[in-house]
């Protein structure tokens, strides 16, 4: 299994230069069965590893481009009436793939921003009153980039709680862009290699239920929780479904070091990318922000 989940990153690695944190974030997410929100500047990336990830895993893929006079029926599908029938046909839109790429998803309304919102958490699309389920696996892997930038709508926080994590590539570090300027290209993703099938990325996200996760490690995560609810700091402060994805994804990413039981270390890792977002935390404070929370909340021995 580790060794499956190691060619999973090493491929990625080959596409984005010098961001394995931010890939192995990538990949537990998705391990968990969980929604990738991306965001930074225009250029970063973001596309790019979207589109890996989708064809590291061999899971179909769609791309929408998201923007201020798209409407939820160009994404999810429409009823078109057949005039020979005489009968109203249900017309699949891109969200019925396996991998749903929505590319500034925060410069469209946020009517359709929450046309995603039953998608996301039940798996299914209901237009006109019938439900369609989606493909198994299902991901949306959504960018946006920074509020400040013009012609952006902020997610509700409904929405932000539905994605499991959020990560930011960042730029590059002096050597990767010194690779670009002197044009070694990262490899394309076109040339990119499938390591696993739909049926083995579902054979490891079963083998997550297999990992232990002690009482000290149950507590850490409470704790956390516990003090964004009471320190006062955060008008929004972690729900029990942040709870829930915390204690998924310590497990996943305990089972990508190889191992069948979590630590505290575990839940350090993968804190910041869960939680920042729904806290309203902006990706230039994430870092500060987390550190200083798991300063103060001590850990279980």
């Amino acid at each position: 299994m580790s060794l499956q989940i190691n060619n999973i990153t090493s491929q990625l690695a080959h596409v984005i230069y010098g961001k394995e944190q931010q890939i192995k974030l990538a990949v537990c997410c998705l391990l968990c069965r969980g929604h990738l929100l991306i965001e930074d500047l225009p250029g970063m990336g973001k596309t790019t590893l979207s589109h890996g990830l989708a064809d590291v895993l061999g899971l179909s893929y769609q791309r929408v481009q998201f923007t201020s006079d798209l409407l939820p029926g160009d994404v999810l599908g429409s009823a078109i009436f057949n005039s020979v029938e005489h009968q109203f046909h249900f017309h699949p839109g891109p969200i019925f793939s396996q991998v749903l790429l929505a590319d500034e998803i925060n410069r469209a309304s946020p009517k359709t921003q929450s046309a995603l919102l039953e998608a996301m958490e039940e798996r299914q699309v209901t237009v006109d009153g019938v439900s369609h389920p989606l493909p198994e696996p299902f991901f949306v892997i959504a960018t946006q980039n920074p509020l400040h930038q013009a012609g952006t709508h902020p997610l509700p926080e409904s929405q932000l709680d539905r994605f499991l994590m959020r990560i930011s590539l960042g730029y590059p570090s002096e050597d990767a862009e010194k690779k670009l300027i002197l044009g070694i290209k990262q490899q394309s993703v076109s040339h990119i290699q499938q390591v696993v099938d739909s049926d083995a990325l579902k054979e490891l996200q079963a083998h997550i239920n297999d990992v232990k996760v002690a009482e000290v490690v149950v507590e850490y995560i409470l704790a956390l929780v516990r003090y964004t609810r009471e320190c006062g700091k955060f008008t929004d402060p972690l729900s029990p479904r942040a709870s829930i994805a915390l204690g998924n994804a310590v497990k996943a990413w305990a089972l990508m070091d190889g191992r069948d039981y979590a630590t505290q270390d575990d839940v350090q890792a993968v804190f910041g990318s869960i939680a920042a977002h729904r806290l309203n935390i902006p990706c230039h404070l994430q870092e500060k922000v987390v550190s200083d929370i798991l300063s103060e909340v001590e850990i279980p021995l």
